[in-house]
């Protein structure tokens, strides 16, 4: 059997990884930012959000995951309430309007985008 040396891709052998304690570390950032990027890949963007007050979010460009770390709180996604504690998922679809509201002191979420601007096309 003949044996070549096959080099893969570097995505196909490179680790992202990031630590939430850093993260919060980072926070405020240097313009007030409640967000930590944590890191990138592709479409695909990985950061840790720690709103304080009020959440001021506008709807994003892309398709997006929160999982929420610690605390709690309200998302609502276009004005439909639905509560969060640490370990909910929460997909919230590109140019949603959402934001969270009634959030504890300790809150803290990942949030990941990836996708086209606009969002993926639904399907069922």
């Amino acid at each position: 059997m003949m044996r070549t040396n096959i080099r893969l891709p570097y995505y196909m052998h490179t680790t992202l990884l990031s630590n939430a304690s850093d993260l919060l570390a980072q926070l405020p950032g240097p313009e007030g930012q409640r967000f930590a990027k944590a890191f990138a890949h592709g479409t695909m963007s990985a950061e840790l959000y720690a709103p304080i007050g009020v959440d001021n979010q506008t709807p994003h460009q892309q398709d997006e995951l929160y999982i929420v770390r610690s605390g709690q709180a309200t998302l609502l996604i276009e004005g439909k309430p639905h509560p969060c504690a640490a370990g909910t998922v929460v997909f919230v679809p590109a140019l949603a309007d959402h934001r969270f509201i009634e959030f504890s002191e300790d809150f803290t979420t990942w949030v990941i985008f990836w996708g086209p601007q606009g969002g993926e096309t639904y399907t069922s």
